[in-house]
């Protein structure tokens, strides 16, 4: 552990929920909008198919479901809730947050809240900033949710980019926990100098909405799928080596490794890079395509239902987004 966090109380997770919605677009279904087939996509990517949210769905309902279970898992109710962060660059408008839409909905009137934007790192990002609130006694929990209805910006006549994203939400409950166990380091970084190799360039300040930004497709996700594949490589890897050493772990002290789930490839080269065995490594990309920040907060509450992690495991988390951005943490689970 850090020196820097061994004087503070230590923080981890106490509850888990997660929600995905009920429709599932199949890349079957995919070959019959676009120029695709069920080999190109799995081959590259290791998708197969992504949960795609109702009419009636925004990302604020996906969090409340997710919440929900969390709070169960917990033992805690909404009033308990001192903090809540959610995730996401979908939110439900640009504002109020999304975060103070869930509050009310849950009913946590005694909860700050805020949205936290650094797409598929803002989970990571939104546990460390939760982290640092717990540790020095400003708050004792905290509902941390990543989010996203990735549908909504997806150009469905864009074969490259459209199999790729899905919906989901995974949340967690962070509380203090006994001494030795919970977030052991983190590592988050920024290069914001790549920002323009994947983004969503209309409807901010910037570029406001108007006829010709809808009509030249601008609300949509663009992204440049080689140089971001060069640089998720590179930076799983690095962020993982730092985090470990920032806690004073190595490698072979992973006993379960959650990384962003964006494409199977970029997985088995961070796995290959630390000589890991699958059956560390958390993968359901196949089943939910890349999520943004609900990707590892859906896998890693998947594998506490599964049961992959017992009581004093070292488990990894690392991710990577636009921005660019990228986010690891060392948790004594």
């Amino acid at each position: 552990m850090s020196d820097d966090m061994k004087q503070l109380r230590p923080v981890g997770i106490i509850g888990t929920g997660k929600y995905v919605p009920e429709k599932i677009l199949t890349n079957s279904d995919l070959e019959k909008i676009v120029e695709t087939n069920d080999e190109w996509i799995v081959s590259r990517t290791g998708i197969r198919e992504r949960h795609i949210a109702a009419p009636h769905e925004a990302t604020s309902d996906l969090a409340y479901e997710a919440a929900l279970k969390a709070l169960e898992s917990a033992g805690m109710k909404a009033e308990d809730l001192d903090l809540i962060i959610i995730a996401t660059v979908t939110p439900d408008s640009s504002f109020p947050s999304t975060a103070c839409i869930l509050q009310d909905k849950l009913g946590a009137k005694g909860a700050a809240a805020f949205d936290l934007s650094a797409a598929c790192s803002g989970f990571v990002y939104s546990l460390a900033t939760a982290t640092g609130f717990i540790q020095n006694g400003m708050y004792n929990n905290a509902l941390i949710i990543g989010a996203d209805t990735l549908s909504r910006i997806t150009d469905y006549t864009d074969r490259n980019t459209c199999v790729l994203f899905g919906d989901g939400a995974g949340a967690v409950i962070l509380g203090e926990v006994p001494e030795g166990r919970g977030f052991q380091s983190f590592d988050l970084g920024a290069e914001g100098s790549g920002g323009s190799l994947l983004k969503m360039e209309a409807g901010g300040s910037r570029m406001p909405a108007s006829q010709q930004t809808i009509d030249d497709k601008k609300h949509f996700i663009y992204m440049n799928g080689r140089e971001v594949f060069k640089f998720a490589v590179r930076v799983m890897g690095t962020a993982t080596e730092r985090v470990l050493t920032k806690a004073g772990l190595t490698k072979e002290d992973i006993d379960l490794f959650v990384p962003h789930q964006a494409n199977i490839r970029i997985i088995q080269s961070a796995m290959q890079r630390l000589d890991l065995p699958e059956e560390k490594c958390v993968i359901n990309v196949d089943r939910y395509a890349n999520t943004s920040a609900a990707s590892i907060p859906l896998a890693l509450v998947e594998a506490a239902e599964e049961g992959r992690m017992k009581e004093g495991d070292t488990v990894l988390m690392v991710g990577f987004g636009g921005g660019l951005t990228w986010g690891a943490s060392v948790l004594k689970w």
